[in-house]
């Protein structure tokens, strides 16, 4: 099996005819890590319950490791790991007390120890769930999910509440279970999160997905950009030709395809003529870029995707 999650041309419809999900289609190949991102409101949470076999779609199809995973969900369970934004544990219970009550209800699951190291919480055992923080309660949510050793992982918004190294120690383990094979699927409203840890992702908007592929296919769509500030009595008419440039006052901002060539022209100019640019920033294309032209575009709908698909 190539794709261990398909979903084509698939709705959702609430109550009162609103259609969170409206037609979207994705392919996700095993051993692979898919972000799912989306504007608010945009049908992501909608997307996900459809494939973690939460509920029942109103149209299309789903399948998760050849099943349905809403009407064969005894085939796709025991198979599959979910993460949801808040578990709801016990308070009273222990660290360890929860895994093994999890674990009772789990197939073939891993020992508690190794699950809790497995997120950095081996020496928190004993720890009562209300006396944790709320990083720690995400990385014992992340250990439940790892319980069965889930060929496919679904992960909504693993990083919420963490500090930085404890992000950075989540993006490790969740590249190491893709690399082991296992299947990811990820929704975050981190963009950087998105940007390092994904294969490839795909951006929701209105219900519907206007732009997949590749984080370097996404940016690479888009221009990247150069910014500096002219000094006193230099004008952004002066610039060369070949950049064009937007300024306000002092301020100049150069948007380009081709940022390597136009770089250097501008050096170039600004050597010749004797001119020292102040704060000047170049870069790339940002995953972030991208995603804020989708939400203040006014008809998002009708962007094209990467890969041409929906």
């Amino acid at each position: 099996m190539t794709n261990v999650i398909e979903a084509e041309d698939l709705r959702r419809t609430y109550s009162g005819g609103f259609e969170a999900v409206n037609g979207i289609s994705l392919a996700v190949p095993r051993g692979e890590i898919f972000a799912l991102l989306g504007t608010n409101g945009a049908g992501k949470t909608s997307t996900v319950e459809l494939l973690e076999g939460l509920a029942a779609p109103s149209g299309g199809t789903v399948r998760v490791l050849g099943h349905d995973p809403y009407r064969e969900r005894a085939a796709v369970r025991p198979r599959i790991g979910v993460m949801l934004q808040e578990g709801g544990f016990p308070s009273d219970l222990t660290v360890a007390e929860t895994v093994r009550m999890w674990a009772g209800c789990t197939s073939g699951a891993r020992p508690t120890a190794e699950a809790l190291d497995a997120v950095g919480l081996g020496a928190r055992g004993g720890v009562r769930i209300k006396q944790l923080s709320g990083g720690e309660r995400r990385r014992l949510d992340l250990a439940l999910a790892l319980l069965g050793r889930p060929e496919v992982l679904f992960l909504d918004e693993p990083t919420t509440g963490l500090d930085a190294e404890g992000r950075r120690d989540t993006w490790a383990l969740v590249r190491a279970l893709r690399d082991s094979g296992t299947t990811v699927l990820l929704t975050t409203h981190y963009l950087e999160e998105a940007e390092s840890l994904a294969d490839r992702l795909a951006i929701m908007h209105r219900g519907r997905i206007v732009l997949s592929g590749t984080p370097a296919e996404v940016t690479a769509a888009r221009p990247a950009r150069i910014r500096c500030v002219l000094p006193d009595g230099v004008d952004a008419g002066r610039l060369p030709l070949g950049l064009r440039a937007a300024a306000d006052g002092r301020r100049v901002e150069i948007r380009t395809h081709a940022l390597q060539d136009a770089l250097a022209e501008l050096l170039i100019w600004a050597r010749d003529t004797g001119v020292r640019l102040e704060a000047l920033d170049a870069r790339s294309a940002s995953l972030e870029e991208a995603f804020l032209e989708i939400a203040s575009a006014t008809d998002a709908l009708d962007t094209p995707d990467l890969e041409g698909a929906r």
